[in-house]
């Protein structure tokens, strides 16, 4: 069975910092092309950032760029997102996941998310 299983999120006042994680077991971790979504109170789906099986070119949304991280640990099989310098506006529930570009919820694996709050 493959369980992504994301942890890190909480409440935190703006410009402060966050680090989330993603364990995976049944699958490795490396061998795919996986990230971070997430979804805010009333709006669609939309990817953060995400990293291919080579860790080339991470993409990261425009919105992030400058202030989120994406990092893997291939001996913990976990992925990580450093979240820094963060605005009101990441409030959101952040997902881990491995699916297509579209997030198609029948595409991939998707952990139960974790939820990121900011504010003062």
């Amino acid at each position: 069975e493959v369980q992504l299983v994301e942890s890190g999120g909480g409440l935190v006042q703006p410009g402060g910092s966050l680090r989330l994680s993603c364990t995976a077991s049944g699958i490795n971790l490396t061998t795919y092309t996986i990230g971070w979504a997430r979804q805010a109170p009333g709006k669609g789906l939309e990817w953060v950032s995400r990293v291919s099986s080579t860790h080339a070119d991470p993409y990261y949304a425009d919105s992030v760029k400058g202030r989120f991280s994406i990092s893997r640990d291939a001996a913990k099989n976990t992925l990580y997102l450093q979240l820094n310098s963060l605005k009101t506006e990441d409030t959101a529930t952040y997902y881990c996941t491995n699916s297509n570009w579209a997030l198609s919820r029948d595409s991939g694996y998707w952990g139960q998310g974790t939820q990121v709050t900011v504010s003062s």
